[in-house]
């Protein structure tokens, strides 16, 4: 977790460095931290992810990638059992302090030339249409990873509804930028066969991922 300062009428907030990795991610969703027994009796069923359709990697990547193809209730869901298990509290930034992070004192949102965004982001002209092992291209001033491009970032919006931030891998360079904003179309779910379609996995959501607060 790295240490943000206060954005303008708000508090000082920790953010974690890099997008949550599957590697904490399949912790919660595939039950690892209980036991044979309280997975069989279906301990904790209801709060945990249904079983995806499909690889939910989509065959990126798993140890150290990005988790993705979640939905909004998926990184919330473990916001809430992260905070439940540490006792500290977890949970999802909003727009605000996300894009206050994202800039890291900068003092717009516009977008970053596509030589220097190679630099920091995972876009369409270098990504390979796929997400990467988070961690690896330059931080931002603040220390913050991957804030733009590689996964897209579940926020709450400023009207308290679900918003995917700064761009991802599938974007081309002048939509990965602090101000980039997604809202959820039927498209990133339509080959669920499922019906309803999962409040958990995205089938057609590859791009969706997230990172994590935790307040002071």
């Amino acid at each position: 977790m790295v240490p943000i300062p206060a954005p303008p009428g708000g508090k000082p907030f920790w953010m974690s460095k890099t997008e949550v990795t599957w590697d904490a991610y399949d912790v919660f969703a595939f039950k690892l931290d209980m036991t044979e027994e309280q997975r069989a009796k279906g301990v904790d069923a209801a709060s945990r992810p249904s079983n995806p359709y499909g690889a939910p990697d989509r065959g990126m990547g798993h140890q150290g990638y990005p988790a993705v193809s979640l939905t909004y209730k998926g990184a919330e869901e473990f916001c809430r059992w992260l905070s439940a298990k540490t006792g500290k509290k977890y949970r999802l930034p909003t727009e605000a302090e996300w894009e206050h992070a994202a800039r890291a004192g900068a003092a717009s949102a516009a977008s970053i030339p596509s030589k220097e965004l190679a630099t920091v982001a995972w876009h369409w002209d270098n990504a390979d249409d796929k997400t990467h092992p988070v961690g690896k291209l330059k931080p931002n001033a603040w220390g913050l990873h991957d804030m733009l491009g590689n996964a897209g970032e579940w926020c709450t919006g400023k009207d308290g509804k679900p918003v995917l931030r700064g761009g991802t891998f599938a974007d081309k360079a002048d939509d990965v930028h602090a101000g980039a904003r997604a809202l959820q179309t039927p498209d990133w779910n339509v080959t669920d066969p499922q019906n309803p379609k999962s409040k958990w996995w995205l089938s057609d959501g590859p791009f969706a991922g997230f990172r994590i607060i935790r307040e002071n």
